[in-house]
């Protein structure tokens, strides 16, 4: 028998107040073996998203399967505010797929979508969206560049600026911080080859540089290129194809850049907790929430330009010769051309 109305019939839902969401997807079976260090890593990736961002954002935390010990102890950091949104899967139903939950349902203007061992640095967030508003077909923005990434779903801004100065290979701007990730991703070491130069987009007005692809460990996205995903959930549960098409492809569609920041401003952990991760999220400082409005263009979809940058061009691209010979104009030194292509 039911008793009274209701009170939340025919309201509407209220919009949301945040322009900037984080979303991380968490898998934490246990506290053993690889998966000791991986909670308090992830406390640090949590707090200094929270620490660090510029702006009022939310957080969105899915457990993917995790431990009882580990879903408790989400609670509890929600209960603290840490987490906006919490979302609790008792299977493990894979990692894209719990991006997928909250993506589909977010209303916010820019989506992070983060890996769990990231520890985000100062002026993350400033710098990230300098970058959308200097390039207006930006579509995804990392604070991580990475080496070689030039390669990978690039092929129409190589298009707009194959005769362009503003397009070249530049000194590394970090290299400590490319050494780190490397280390972090489980390479003893970095070649120098790798962290002496790497491929940049100047801004029109030659004020910002830009590295030219993205990683996918902790990328900032415009909504709108989400529109074109599949209505299906992904078939694995990590890695497979599932990134590439449900993350990197969907800017293509959209004739969206994928870019990063040209200097660090986040770093890959990893699994294993050590010393100078715990100094650094130390050393950060609690930066001033301030609400602003990004002028960052709505990228409209474009099939036709599709076919021809990411389609025809990108094939001419991918032979090898063409690459050298577009390299060496760009910068590139003749005995590091082999690396890079």
């Amino acid at each position: 028998m039911r008793e009274g109305q209701n009170i939340a019939r025919d309201q509407l839902v209220d919009k949301t107040s945040y322009n900037h969401r984080v979303i991380v997807p968490l898998y934490i079976p246990n506290n053993q073996g690889y998966y000791k260090d991986a909670f308090s890593i992830f406390e640090i990736c949590l707090k200094s998203v929270n620490k660090t961002a510029s702006s009022n954002i939310a957080v969105s935390v899915v457990s993917n399967g995790s431990s009882n010990a580990v879903n408790d102890a989400l609670l509890r950091l929600y209960k603290e505010g840490l987490i906006n949104e919490l979302i609790i899967e008792k299977e493990q139903i894979g990692k894209l797929n719990c991006i997928l939950k909250v993506l589909r349902t977010s209303d916010e203007r820019f989506l992070t979508i983060t890996d769990a061992d990231i520890l985000f640095m100062n002026d993350w967030e400033s710098e990230i969206m300098k970058v959308f508003e200097t390039f207006p077909k930006a579509a995804a923005v990392s604070p991580i560049p990475v080496f070689r990434t030039q390669n990978h779903y690039t092929s129409n801004i190589i298009f707009d600026f194959y005769f362009s100065n503003k397009i070249k290979f530049s000194k590394v701007q970090n290299p400590e911080a490319l050494t780190k990730f490397a280390k972090s991703i489980g390479w003893e070491w970095l070649d120098e080859k790798w962290k002496d130069v790497i491929m940049t987009l100047d801004a029109p007005n030659g004020d910002l540089k830009a590295v030219v692809g993205c990683n996918h460990c902790t990328v900032t996205y415009k909504r709108e290129i989400f529109e074109s995903i599949p209505n299906c959930n992904s078939k694995y549960k990590l890695g497979g194809d599932s990134e590439g098409v449900y993350l990197d492809k969907p800017s293509m569609f959209y004739d969206g850049y994928r870019l990063a920041t040209y200097d660090s401003y986040a770093y890959h952990l990893g699994n294993k907790l050590e010393d100078w991760m715990i100094d650094s999220f130390n050393d950060l400082k609690e930066s001033d929430k301030i609400d602003f409005t990004i002028n960052a263009p709505i990228l409209k979809k474009s099939i036709l330009k599709h076919i021809v940058k990411n389609v025809v061009f990108k094939k001419i691209m991918a032979r090898k010769p063409m690459r050298k010979w577009y390299y060496l104009r760009k910068g590139l030194n003749k005995n590091k051309v082999t690396d890079f292509v």
